[in-house]
């Protein structure tokens, strides 16, 4: 059973993207059969979440270069919530609720997810009872593979760069949005 600590975690915040995707219908949320999401002008859902496409993203405090930069995100393929849109301008929330806005060429459709509150174990199946992969420590970022329900299923890098597939449950990530399935 492997432990990864967060001085490892910077591994797993490098990880390849082989075939990075501009935000599109692909990493939009589906949408349940008994509520229609509101849409923003892009025609997709509100909110939704993606992911930075680069390790140096400007947040700033309006929709255009002419608005000051208020943060600069500093991890690429960080899970990040869309709630409006202005033209070619997203207005974003991060897990620790800094809002601001982002240009929509610095967004991926892909989707990951972040540890939250304690250590959890990465089970092998969809259940408390199920195997244990590995441990993954608060801030621990993975890539979303699949949401079906109360369990997610995730590929989490380890620190030798071994992968490891398994479920999370969904109230010890950020990521997805309650009831929210991602397939």
């Amino acid at each position: 059973m492997l432990r990864l600590l967060p001085f490892l975690l910077l591994a797993v915040l490098s990880l390849p993207v082989s075939a990075v995707q501009a935000e599109s219908e692909e990493g939009a949320p589906e949408a349940s059969a008994a509520e229609e999401p509101r849409r923003g002008p892009s025609g997709l859902p509100l909110p939704r979440f993606v992911t930075l496409r680069s390790s140096e993203v400007n947040l700033r405090t309006g929709p255009g270069v002419r608005y000051p930069i208020d943060w600069v995100f500093q991890r690429e393929g960080l899970p990040i919530q869309i709630i409006d849109e202005f033209e070619a301008w997203r207005r974003v929330r991060d897990r620790d609720d800094t809002v601001g806005w982002v240009h929509q060429s610095m967004l991926s459709g892909r989707r990951s997810v972040i540890v939250i509150g304690k250590t959890l174990p990465l089970r092998d199946d969809p259940s408390q009872s199920a195997g244990t992969l590995a441990y993954l420590e608060p801030g621990f970022q993975a890539s979303l593979e699949s949401c079906p329900a109360l369990w997610c299923e995730v590929t989490a890098l380890g620190p030798q760069g071994q992968r490891y597939r398994g479920w999370l449950p969904r109230q010890g990530i950020w990521g997805v949005l309650e009831g929210e399935t991602v397939e």
